[in-house]
């Protein structure tokens, strides 16, 4: 580690957190239904929508009704773009005369873009139009983020009202999420990474002759609105194959800290969003606070990894950290800052190869995704997922002390104890259970790159990614094949919608409670005392799950390459 990188580090969490109040106080007047400095544009345009729509801005639904809603809508969205890759030949901006997307591959990127994995098993210069990119994934970018928030919403709204039995309107979360937050802010930051040197056009593919007298196709497109939104949106998706390693997604420093910091910022300001719309900011800073520490150690984990390099070709006289797999521009502190910003907040996007990380390095991101994507995570599903784990842990400490577990004065009984238990125990059975099962198919095996424990790692890391909704790959394995995208489709339905489920049900039962005024027994849930109970409970709950799985990949093959055996 250098001072640099340690700097570095610094510097992007000193942003992220000069953002959180900001981001936190606006979006909790929005959802509040307050004005907002945007309001004079927006509003008609947003009561022009209700009124197409049919939708009364002021009726709220009932947890069921606002589920059914959701799933209505990201149905619909699913089998639409569904339809455009596979019609993708005769549709227009298709300057490349790309032919329509093979009938398992259009299944699983359907299934990847809806559910805000953005798992990509293609090389999107080499499948995609211009078309296709725009309508068909772009636009989830944009929807799959907003739902997320919306759900967000509807679990803060379970703490910050009682005795109610509705959790707001899905289509006004919605509308407000995408004309008010994502919509804006996409179109700055595209702005940005234009003036850095990103691609926007509708250009055909360029031509250019190498010096060695080769002919070399230099792709084109609408690149920098996709990868505004696909950051903010913690979406992920990369225009090309190489995601945010290629120059045209990442051209320069400058913008590997804008994209960086886009990841974090909708999710870490959505915790002081819901300090503010319970009334008390220390509550959302104690769960900014135990997301903080559960992602440093992970950054300083992954880049002293990375940093102390490969112990077999230091041997030969080769001094530094591991560079293989990274970009020289972004060199090894960003490269391991990025993939463990990109996993702890369920994006997706990569500027650096993980499968060439050190197997510590490696372990980070695998870990991040498998305890649940509360590290920021997806915008909004970090937020609820790090509150079902904060209702575990005061169920916890109330069986500690013999009191009656509650949280902002809400009691915490049995039903909202199973039903989180139901929602945290989806990812494990989703992650584990595919991954015995490609080990154990034949043809599943043929699409490993690698041997031994870095091959399980690939397996393991993909349905950890795809059921995560994560989407970034270890790569070294071959997805693209009907097993591949089949299961890891249907991974990413489980990931997200059956622990949704639950998790709206928690929020509707919490709604209707009324809320108890604080005892001289309450157990404080703002203190430094609650956030190492919650961090304890996010590390034992959430990792011990799967240590024997990470037993058989990076551990064993970190004490493997000390031994001075590679894979």
């Amino acid at each position: 580690m250098t001072q640099n990188g340690l700097f570095q580090i610094a510097l992007f969490c000193a942003v992220v957190l000069l953002l959180v109040r900001p981001m936190g106080g606006y979006m909790a007047r929005l959802f509040a239904g307050e004005k907002v400095f945007l309001s004079p544009v927006l509003a008609p345009v947003e009561r022009v929508l209700y009124r197409a729509a049919g939708i009364d801005g002021k009726a709220e639904q009932h947890w069921l009704a606002y589920a059914a809603s959701m799933l209505l809508f990201n149905l619909l969205g699913l089998l639409i773009t569904y339809m455009v890759l596979r019609f993708q030949d005769v549709l227009p901006l298709n300057p490349q005369n790309l032919p329509a997307v093979p009938a398992d591959l259009a299944f699983n990127t359907a299934i990847s873009f809806t559910t805000n994995t953005n798992w990509q098993a293609y090389g999107g210069e080499t499948t995609m139009s211009y078309f296709s990119q725009m309508v068909g994934l772009a636009v989830h970018n944009f929807t799959s983020a907003a739902t997320g928030i919306a759900l967000a919403l509807a679990f803060i709204r379970a703490f910050s009202r009682a005795s109610v039995a509705s959790l707001g309107c899905f289509w006004v979360d919605l509308t407000r999420c995408l004309l008010y937050v994502l919509l804006p802010l996409s179109l700055v930051l595209a702005l940005v990474l234009v003036w850095q040197g990103m691609p926007q056009n509708l250009d055909p593919y360029v031509t250019a002759t190498t010096v060695e007298g080769a002919q070399q196709t230099i792709a084109q497109g609408p690149v920098a609105s996709q990868v505004a939104i696909k950051m903010l949106g913690t979406n992920g998706g990369g225009f090309f194959n190489a995601n945010a390693a290629h120059p045209y997604e990442n051209p320069t420093p400058l913008s590997n800290l804008l994209q960086m910091v886009a990841i974090f910022v909708i999710g870490a300001g959505l915790t002081n969003t819901f300090g503010r719309m319970v009334k008390d900011e220390r509550q959302g800073w104690a769960i900014m606070a135990a997301m903080g520490v559960i992602f440093l150690a992970g950054v300083f984990i992954a880049y002293g990894a990375e940093a102390g390099g490969n112990p077999l070709i230091q041997a030969l006289g080769v001094e530094g950290g591991n560079m293989e797999g990274k970009e020289v521009r972004f060199g090894i502190v960003n490269s391991a800052l990025f993939a463990t910003i990109t996993t702890a907040a369920s994006c997706g996007a990569v500027n650096a190869m993980h499968s060439s990380f050190m197997p510590l390095g490696g372990l980070v991101p695998l870990l991040n995704m498998q305890l649940g994507e509360i590290v920021v995570g997806g915008v909004g599903a970090g937020l609820y997922g790090m509150l079902l784990f904060v209702v575990l842990a005061v169920f916890i400490a109330g069986q500690m002390v013999g009191r009656t577990p509650e949280y902002l004065g809400k009691k915490i009984e049995s039903r909202e104890v199973r039903l989180t238990f139901l929602a945290l125990l989806v990812l494990p059975l989703a992650m584990l259970g595919f991954t015995a099962l490609a080990l154990l198919w034949p043809d599943a095996l043929k699409s490993l790159a690698n041997a031994g424990p870095h091959g399980f790692s690939e397996v393991l890391y993909a349905y950890t990614s795809g059921a995560a909704n994560n989407g970034s790959a270890f790569a070294g394995l071959s997805a693209n094949t009907p097993f591949y995208n089949v299961t890891i489709g249907i991974a990413m339905l489980i990931g997200r919608f059956l622990m949704i489920v639950p998790m709206l049900g928690v929020a509707g039962g919490l709604a209707a409670k009324k809320r108890l005024p604080p005892s001289a027994g309450s157990f404080p849930t703002h203190t430094p005392l609650f956030v190492g109970l919650l961090i304890g409970v996010v590390l034992i709950v959430g990792g011990l799950e799967f240590m024997p799985a990470l037993a058989l990949g990076p551990v064993v093959e970190h004490f493997a390459l000390a031994a001075g055996q590679m894979f």
